[in-house]
C-alpha cells in the first residue's frame, strides 16, 4: 500500500491508552479485573444508565441479552435487513426465527411500517439498528413494541454517543448493546457493552457472560475474595479483559472530542458535496443526532459511466480508501437460502444497496486529508458523468 494511500479508518490512539496498557500489563491483571469493572462503572455515568456489563463483542453483548430476554426455538425477533449479519445471526443461536424486514428510504434504519407487518403471535423481540450512528424512532418502536408486549434491544453497534430527542442512545429501551470493534467510535480493538436499567437483566448478563459462575471471578483471586463458587446456568466464555479496559478508559475520556471532530468532518463534507449531482446526500432527521460513525452517500448510477465497484477501485487508485455499509442480510446466502427470501421484498435496500458508499470519517483526519477526499471524490465523479 502506497504511503500516501489515506485509510478508510484508523483508530484514534494516544500515548495515554499505551500507557495504561503498560500499568495493565505491570499490574499483573490481564483478565477481567479491576479495571473493567472501573470502565463499566465510568461508562454508566457517562450514559446516565444504571447497569453496563462489558462482554467481547456486541455479538457477545446481544446473545446475552436475548438469552436473558428469555428467547427459545421457534420465537422469532424482527432484525432489519440493513445491518451486520451479527444482528440476525444471534437470533439464531437460539433457533430462534429472525424475520427480516426492509428500511425506510431517508435514513437505512428499520421501517416502522414493516415492523408491524411483520408482527405475528411469535414475535417476541425488535432489533431496531442505528445505522452508521443515526437513532432509529425510538418513541414509535417503543410504542409498537408496549402494544404487543415485545422487548426492545437496541443495537448501537455505530451509535456511540448519538442522541434522540436530547436522550442519549443506552438510556431508552429495556437494553442497548455497542460496540468497541476496532473500527468504531470507542475502541478496545474487540469488545461490546450491554446497557439497562433492569437491574436484574443485567445480573442474569453478568453471570452468562462467564461461565454462568455465581460471582465476578476476579473476585476469587483478590484479598477480599473466596476460592469457592458455583455455576448456576451454562454460561459462556464472553468475559471482556483488563487490557480492553486500558484502551476504553482513556477513550471514554475523550468520546466527545472524538464526536465532536466526526461532526466537523461531516459537516464539512455536506457542505462540500451538497450540490453533486451524482450523489445523494444521507438525511438526518432533526429531532436527533448522529454520532456519524459512518458517512454513507448514494451514487445516482443512472448518471455516471460506471458502476460502484469500478468507481470504488478508481478512489483506491487514487489512494482514497472507501467503504461499503452493508449488503444486506436478505441477499447473504446462508439467509436467503434458509428462509427463502427475494430481493422484491426489500425494495428500499435492495435499490440502494448497488449505490451505497462509505466515506472516511474518524478522528486524526486533518483537514488536508478531508480536502483531499472531497477533490478527488468530485473529479472522478466529473470525469464519469455521462
Amino acid at each position: 500500500m502506497k504511503n500516501d494511500f489515506l485509510l478508510f479508518h484508523k483508530p484514534f490512539i494516544s500515548e495515554d491508552e499505551i500507557n495504561e496498557i503498560v500499568d495493565t500489563v505491570r499490574s499483573g491483571w490481564l483478565s477481567m479485573g479491576p479495571k473493567t469493572i472501573r470502565f463499566e462503572n465510568k461508562f454508566s455515568e457517562y450514559l446516565g444508565v444504571k447497569k453496563s456489563v462489558a462482554v467481547s463483542s456486541w455479538t457477545a453483548a446481544g446473545h446475552l441479552t436475548l438469552e436473558a430476554f428469555g428467547i427459545k426455538a421457534g420465537d422469532e425477533v424482527i432484525v432489519p435487513t440493513m445491518t451486520f449479519p451479527a444482528t440476525a445471526e444471534i437470533v439464531c443461536y437460539f433457533n430462534a426465527k429472525p424475520v427480516i424486514v426492509d428500511v425506510e428510504e431517508a435514513t437505512l434504519n428499520i421501517s416502522l411500517e414493516e415492523i408491524e407487518k411483520a408482527i405475528t403471535p411469535k414475535t417476541k423481540a425488535i432489533i431496531p439498528v442505528h445505522y452508521g450512528g443515526q437513532p432509529c424512532d425510538m418513541d414509535e418502536i417503543q410504542e409498537i413494541a408496549d402494544k404487543h408486549n415485545l422487548k426492545v434491544l437496541e443495537d448501537a453497534a455505530h451509535a456511540l454517543p448519538a442522541t434522540y430527542k436530547g436522550k442519549k442512545i443506552g438510556t431508552i429501551s429495556d437494553v442497548t448493546c455497542f460496540s468497541f470493534y476496532a473500527t468504531k467510535t470507542l475502541s478496545t480493538g474487540e469488545g461490546g457493552m450491554i446497557c439497562s436499567n433492569d437491574e436484574e437483566l443485567a445480573e442474569r448478563c453478568m453471570i452468562m457472560r462467564m461461565h454462568g459462575i455465581n460471582r465476578d471471578a476476579w473476585k476469587r483471586y483478590t484479598d477480599s475474595g473466596s476460592w469457592y463458587y458455583e455455576v448456576v446456568a451454562p454460561g459462556y466464555k464472553y468475559n471482556f479483559t483488563d487490557i480492553q479496559a486500558s484502551l476504553g478508559l482513556p477513550q471514554l475520556k475523550k468520546v466527545d472530542q472524538m464526536w465532536q471532530s466526526r461532526q466537523g468532518i461531516a459537516a464539512k463534507y455536506t457542505e462540500a458535496l451538497k450540490d453533486l449531482d451524482t450523489i445523494q446526500l444521507h438525511t438526518v432527521k432533526p429531532d436527533r443526532e448522529s454520532s456519524w460513525h459512518l458517512f454513507p452517500i448514494r451514487l445516482h448510477l443512472d448518471r455516471l459511466t460506471k458502476n460502484r465497484a469500478q468507481i470504488i477501485n478508481e478512489l483506491r487508485q487514487k489512494n482514497i480508501g472507501v467503504g461499503v455499509h452493508f449488503m444486506p442480510v436478505h441477499q447473504h446466502l446462508y439467509y436467503n437460502e434458509t428462509f427463502n427470501l427475494s430481493d422484491k421484498d426489500f425494495p428500499v435496500a435492495s435499490g440502494v444497496f448497488p449505490r451505497l458508499m462509505s466515506l472516511p470519517i474518524y478522528p486524526g483526519m486533518t483537514d488536508k486529508n478531508v480536502d483531499r477526499v472531497i477533490e478527488v471524490l468530485v473529479d472522478t465523479l466529473k470525469e464519469f458523468k455521462k
